[in-house]
């Protein structure tokens, strides 16, 4: 059973630096505990505000302190793969570039997704969860999750495309 809300909700995905505090210091922040905790990745479905919070353990050089290296990317979650096919055309129309991800597996689920950058190259995505628990999962750097590595740091390389820099719903 799905928990995107019909209409759908934002992602907020943020680099942290120790994920156990983090946790502890959202969970009661919204008054929920995570829908989903991985090696080095946490996410919320928080109902009220629709939130999809996502905390994606980085080294403490990489994170910084205080907003400084905080945002990883920010993303609307909908409830179907219609929905991010509307979102691409209407980028193509207004004539935004994109960059699609179908049947994508990261994140440790398998999404369809849609990539654009702001006029300041802040990344969004326009996603929707197809399985929350894929056969081959990956990690939110696009890694085997056999692998255990820091997710979407800048070691990564912020030149790299958005599928391997920043796919954390």
């Amino acid at each position: 059973m799905s928990t995107t809300p019909a209409t759908g909700r934002v992602q907020l995905a943020l680099n942290v630096s120790d994920l156990e505090a983090s946790v502890a210091f959202y969970s009661a922040m919204f008054g929920v505990e995570p829908h989903k905790r991985r090696p080095g990745y946490a996410n919320f479905a928080v109902a009220e505000p629709p939130l999809k919070l996502v905390l994606i353990e980085t080294n403490e050089g990489t994170r910084g302190s205080g907003t400084v290296g905080a945002l990883n990317h920010l993303g609307v979650e909908v409830p179907s793969t219609d929905d991010v096919a509307e979102a691409r055309d209407r980028f193509s129309d207004a004539g935004l570039a994109s960059f699609d991800e179908n049947d994508t597996t990261c994140c440790y689920a398998l999404q369809d997704k849609v990539w654009i950058s702001d006029p300041h190259d802040l990344r969004w995505e326009v996603y929707t969860v197809k399985d929350e628990d894929p056969v081959n999962p990956r990690d939110a750097a696009d890694r085997p999750v056999t692998l255990v590595a820091e997710c979407c740091s800048e070691e990564a390389g912020s030149t790299q495309r958005a599928d391997a820099e920043a796919c954390c719903s």
